[in-house]
């Protein structure tokens, strides 16, 4: 059976109308060894005493492991009627909930000899690339390019949009593309250029080459297969397309 250890709430507040972000710091005084990019699991009983578990990627902004008291974050996207839902709702500062983990390969490759990244995420599909930021900032300092499409209804439903703006506007190798699929918009900011429509239809503007181009995808099944066959029938390789989908559970 995996490690079990507890977890206790030090913060949430809300990044869109149905998504919450959450930190939380080890009880038991233990570091957090983790790769940017992998998931925890939750674990909760449903009200018959069943066992259950869901999976979130850690959002923790960090090059190297936590340690002891350093926050364990990630974003819930609440279900209507979701017993995970419920849980956190219910949730109060110092409270405490089961963890164990981390779990996951969907992590950047040190062997990779690629010239740029293409990242791509929905909904809290986009939460890997805000921890893998401090890498990508390595990366890019070697000459790495690296563009990060995120997709969304609206504004108001991006996730750590500022994080990703700041970063573009830090890191001119960093391309910061958010794809609106219910707005038509402009924002006036450095290497930021949004777009009407879905992250997929992007790609042709992007032309993803064989040997230069490594691709993440995460995030909604149907995108995450649209893009993946996009990438293939440009040339990339299984190997070079990494994916991760996000279901939702209740």
């Amino acid at each position: 059976m995996d490690s079990v250890f507890p977890i206790r709430l030090v913060d949430a507040k809300p990044l869109a109308p149905t998504v919450f972000h959450y930190a939380f710091v080890r009880s038991d005084g233990n570091a957090l060894d983790f790769i940017p990019g992998q998931f925890i699991q939750i674990h909760f009983d449903y009200a018959d005493g069943t066992p259950a578990k869901r999976s979130y990627s850690l959002a923790t902004i960090r090059e190297h492991s936590l340690e002891p008291g350093e926050a364990v974050e990630f974003a819930v996207s609440f279900v209507e009627g979701g017993r995970a839902t419920a849980l956190f709702q219910n949730l109060q500062i110092n409270d405490e909930i089961r963890c164990s983990g981390p779990y996951g390969k969907f992590v950047l490759n040190e062997r990779d000899t690629n010239e740029r990244y293409l990242l791509i995420g929905t909904g809290t599909g986009i939460t890997p690339y805000r921890s893998m930021l401090p890498q990508l900032e390595a990366l890019m300092g070697r000459g790495i390019e690296v563009v990060l499409l995120q997709g969304a209804r609206t504004r108001e439903e991006l996730l750590y949009d500022d994080d990703f703006m700041s970063f573009a506007a830090a890191n001119p190798n960093f391309k910061y593309r958010p794809c609106l699929s219910r707005e038509d918009i402009s924002v006036d900011a450095p290497n930021v250029k949004f777009t009407h429509g879905y992250v997929q239809s992007v790609l042709a503007e992007l032309v993803p080459t064989p040997g230069q181009d490594v691709a993440y995808l995460c995030g909604n099944p149907n995108m995450v297969d649209a893009c993946f066959a996009a990438l293939k029938e440009y040339g990339l390789s299984t190997q070079f397309i990494r994916r991760e989908k996000y279901v939702s559970n209740v």
